[in-house]
């Protein structure tokens, strides 16, 4: 393997392991969320190109990963969460092919992120609940992964989510996604995963005590602002390890926005007013820039600075005018605006003002609690629905291989027979050679372990639109709509092929006998299937590893009646 310094060029990506894909990428997500617009232009293009090698590679959780991480970062560079959309996409199509759970539901959580900065709440909500939902039963560790990376794959999603509803202002909810998402987070600790969870966790106990001050439940907002404070001075720690760019001389406080907002709105005085002035440049994002500017412009309050605070809270409505994607801050910022500079008829308007602000403020906290009851609502729909999905499923598919079973078999050959679109239709029979060796010398798992390595090679092998079943044993059927017989031989012969030249210790020298018949007009599948195993058994006959296929008599067809030809073909594979 190259050295990095060799030649002054850092090694190709097709040196570098799964593992560093994965870390790379989450340290430029870091790192863009604090850089400059070009910077982040040309690390989102670095991440599209390991999301291009983890895909040559193939490995699909890799891949999931990397999907993951080519939206967050788009998510968080200025101009790019329009073309995050075609990344979610593949997301949600690759991760639920392979039944990647976890980062199907991270899916729909940043899907969520998405709609909201269009403004989309509603649909956010949805696909909140159905995020939720899917994490909703118990769930089984994926055996492939150490236990780390599992924990961090469900942390990352849960804070993905608790982030959706915090913007949402269902913080209730938004609570126990992120204690849910510390629980895994504790079980395999990683400096930077805790400073980005305890940095999550002060937005939303900051917006959730602005949200209830709206509603004069001062004391209990407090309380949170005191949480997020404490909060805020535990994170130090773990922020000096993170992958967030940082200065070595200077405190998180002094570098992150919203860790020094939540401290000078813990207790708000003039000792803040320098710091939150020196950092509010800094703040890129719609939520840090409405949490600063509402802290400094409470410390300037204190400092007896009202005109400096209101201009402080103008700029911000200024800066944020086209900005949808915080809706329920923009409240906040907009309350305090009013609150500070007054108009211009006196105590007796500013009264009525307020008035009229708390009668709206008592109907928004109502919809908030029909927002909760929504989610609460949709999420229950989700599950149920899911449910039913996997019953069905699993009455449907075998659960060894993974593919359709002989019900599935019989009601997809039904509906294809009945459709003339589809002929002319080929049906096989595929056997096992040497199958039963396999669970003699060696075991009943390395049998399991080796019909599900061959049912995936066939299936890769053939068209989206073929159907390999497991017929029973080590017995296959393969319906392939609208493939005439010399096609479909050679399609089979391909499948013949690619499982001959598996490796021994995947396949234990298993090759496959196939028979194939073209169905005929009003056929039944008993009969098509009687005609297609009598051609696998000539397949056996002529030594195996091959595919045997029934043609109907040059003679008996041109005098119209159908018999099959008593000469069998058995290809070679190739």
């Amino acid at each position: 393997m190259r050295n990095e310094s060799d030649e002054g060029h850092p090694p190709a990506l097709d040196e570098k392991s799964d593992a560093w894909l994965v870390g790379r990428a989450s340290e430029l997500l870091a790192i863009t969320q604090s850089a400059g617009h070009a910077m982040q232009v040309q690390n989102v293009q670095e991440v599209d190109s390991m999301l291009a090698e983890a895909q040559h590679r193939g490995e699909p959780r890799i891949v999931a990963q990397l999907l993951r991480s080519a939206v967050a970062i788009r998510l968080v560079t200025s101009g790019e969460a329009s073309t995050a959309q075609p990344y979610l996409e593949e997301m949600m199509v690759h991760t639920r092919r392979h039944g990647l759970l976890v980062l199907e539901a991270d899916a729909h959580a940043l899907l969520g992120r998405l709609l909201l900065m269009a403004g989309a709440e509603d649909v956010a909500l949805t696909e909140a609940a159905i995020a939720l939902a899917m994490l909703d039963d118990p769930l089984v560790p994926d055996g492939t992964l150490s236990r780390r990376t599992w924990n961090l794959l469900l942390a990352t999603t849960l804070m993905d989510i608790g982030l959706v509803l915090t913007q949402l202002g269902v913080y209730e909810e938004a609570d126990q996604a992120m204690n849910r998402a510390s629980r895994y987070i504790r079980d395999s600790p990683v400096p930077h995963q805790i400073s980005v969870h305890l940095i999550n966790r002060i937005r939303m106990l900051v917006g959730w005590g602005l949200r209830l001050e709206r509603v004069d439940q001062s004391e209990t907002a407090h309380e949170k602002f005191q949480t997020a404070a404490a909060i805020s001075q535990a994170v130090e720690g773990p922020f000096r390890e993170s992958l967030f760019p940082r200065k070595a001389d200077k405190s998180a406080s002094e570098q992150v926005p919203v860790i020094a907002a939540a401290l000078a709105l813990a207790d708000p005085s003039p000792d803040h007013v320098e710091r939150l002035f020196e950092i509010k440049p800094t703040a890129k994002y719609a939520r840090e820039l409405i949490i600063t500017a509402i802290a400094l412009a409470r410390c300037l309050e204190q400092t007896g600075l009202v005109d400096e605070a209101v201009d402080v809270l103008a700029d911000a409505r200024i800066a944020l005018e086209d900005d949808p994607s915080e809706p329920t801050l923009r409240l906040c910022l907009i309350r305090e605006f009013a609150r500070l500079s007054g108009p211009d008829g006196g105590e007796r308007t500013m009264s009525a003002l307020e008035s009229y602000a708390h009668e709206l403020e008592t109907q928004l906290w109502d919809m908030r609690e029909s927002r909760i009851a929504t989610l609460n609502t949709r999420r229950e729909h989700e599950r149920l629905t899911r449910k039913h999905g996997e019953t069905e499923h699993k009455a449907m598919h075998d659960p060894l291989t993974g593919l359709p079973n002989r019900r599935a078999l019989d009601e997809r050959l039904e509906l294809l027979s009945a459709r003339a679109d589809n002929h002319p239709m080929a049906l096989a029979l595929v056997d096992l050679d040497g199958f039963k060796e396999v669970n003699d010398q060696f075991s009943h798992a390395d049998g399991d372990d080796v019909l599900r390595v061959v049912a995936s090679t066939v299936r890769d092998t053939l068209r989206g639109g073929d159907m390999v079943a497991r017929y029973g044993g080590d017995e296959f059927v393969v319906l392939l709509p609208g493939a005439p017989l010399h096609a479909a031989e050679a399609a089979l012969g391909r499948a013949v092929q690619a499982v001959s030249d598996l490796p021994h210790d995947l396949s234990h020298g298993v090759t496959l006998s196939v028979g194939v018949v073209a169905l005929r007009q009003n056929e039944t599948a008993a009969r098509a299937l009687a005609r297609a195993d009598a051609a696998m058994y000539e397949a056996k006959r002529n030594g195996g590893n091959g595919v045997a296929a029934v043609r109907m008599s040059t003679e008996t067809a041109q005098s119209g009646r159908v018999v099959d030809d008593p000469a069998w073909v058995v290809p070679e594979a190739t």
